[in-house]
């Protein structure tokens, strides 16, 4: 209780000293979130998980939840805080790592304004990732299920972080301090912080560029091996109905500790929107992922993991707030990295529907 109240005392002085007043009244509200899905894979896998690099809808031949939580948000002019519990297979699948107390959370965080006549800030806590144009809330999406390179980048982040936001909101800039690639708990032995930026730029309503990188080791200190990574992407609406996507992931890491040599990965996405009328929409997906030496995607194979994707979606929006999606999806892989009839295959065929409701 003393740490609170200190604690309390300490940011009540803080923004004083900056500001010359107190805080202004708060703002509270609450929100939820539910998607539950069926997928069914064609491969079948008898213990009815599908491919180990998917954390998202990745129960075969189940109905079951992705993702439900509840938020609740605190505002005010110089100070915001965030906190949002959790449940479903993609916290069970992507936050395995974690000790069992942190599995179910999905964001806590808090954030103080450090500057009275400028859009800056200083958050820390449990956050979303800066990488990538695709979260875990799938209707925020333009496909039902996450390309294989928003799978394998951080769904979120612990550490923190100073963003600047100009004035027209067409530039914001980021600058953060972490526990590592995607990771509370950091690793047993693992005394490094990993730092991450990103730039993001709106020319328009209808254009956003962005990009982010990451350098960091996520492996014990004595067992070092520095990790560089950087995301780009744009996205474009192109006309009122038609939207594009554009990205490009590109990482590199030590290939053992202290070497000059290092291992890469990249994989490049695009995603065409077409919004036809308010209630129906759909989204075409060609995606590919080269990781030959496992960084990321460990396979086994003579030739690593280098498969390519196709998607096809349809959404429809019942409401505002609900969103009813199938989606149709192939994995093409150059070696046999799927597992069907207890044979390994090269290809994997899915079947995805979902219904998500937000409040």
């Amino acid at each position: 209780m003393k740490t609170i109240y200190f604690t309390l005392i300490a940011l009540f002085v803080f923004q004083t000293s900056i500001f010359g007043q107190t805080e202004s009244k708060p703002s509270i509200t609450w929100s939820a979130y539910l998607e539950t899905y069926y997928v069914y894979d064609f491969n079948q896998p008898a213990n009815h998980e599908r491919p180990s690099f998917l954390y998202n809808h990745n129960r075969h031949n189940e109905f079951n939840l992705n993702l439900g939580f509840i938020k609740g948000s605190y505002s005010t002019e110089n100070t915001r805080a965030n906190l949002a519990l959790m449940a479903g297979t993609y916290a069970q699948y992507n936050l395995a790592a974690e000790p069992s107390l942190l599995q179910h959370v999905f964001e806590a965080n808090v954030g103080v304004r450090l500057s009275k006549n400028n859009n800056l800030w200083l958050d820390a806590g449990i956050m979303p990732s800066h990488i990538g144009f695709e979260s875990a809330i799938s209707k925020d999406c333009w496909t039902l299920t996450r390309s294989i390179l928003a799978e394998n980048t951080p769904y979120y982040e612990s550490g923190a972080k100073v963003t600047f936001i100009n004035q027209d909101n067409r530039w914001t800039l980021s600058g953060m301090v972490l526990n590592g690639w995607q990771r509370i708990k950091r690793p047993d032995g693992n005394q490094t912080l990993a730092l991450g930026t990103q730039v993001q730029f709106k020319p328009n309503d209808k254009t956003t560029l962005n990009w982010s990188t990451f350098i960091g080791n996520d492996k014990p200190s004595n067992e070092k091996q520095q990790r560089y990574f950087s995301n780009l992407y744009g996205i474009f609406q192109v006309s009122t109905k038609l939207g594009l996507i554009a990205g490009f992931d590109y990482g590199m890491e030590q290939a053992s500790t202290g070497s000059s040599d290092y291992n890469t990965w990249y994989s490049p996405v695009a995603i065409l929107k077409y919004t036809p009328n308010a209630q129906w929409s759909g989204a075409v997906r060609w995606e590919y992922y080269q990781d030959k030496n496992g960084v990321i995607i460990a396979t086994n194979t003579p030739n690593g993991f280098q498969t390519s994707g196709y998607s096809l979606n349809v959404d429809y929006k019942a409401s505002d707030n609900i969103l009813w999606r199938v989606e149709g999806r192939l994995l093409e892989s150059k070696d046999n990295i799927f597992i069907k009839e207890g044979q390994t295959v090269k290809d994997n065929f899915s079947l995805n529907t979902s219904i998500a409701i937000s409040i």
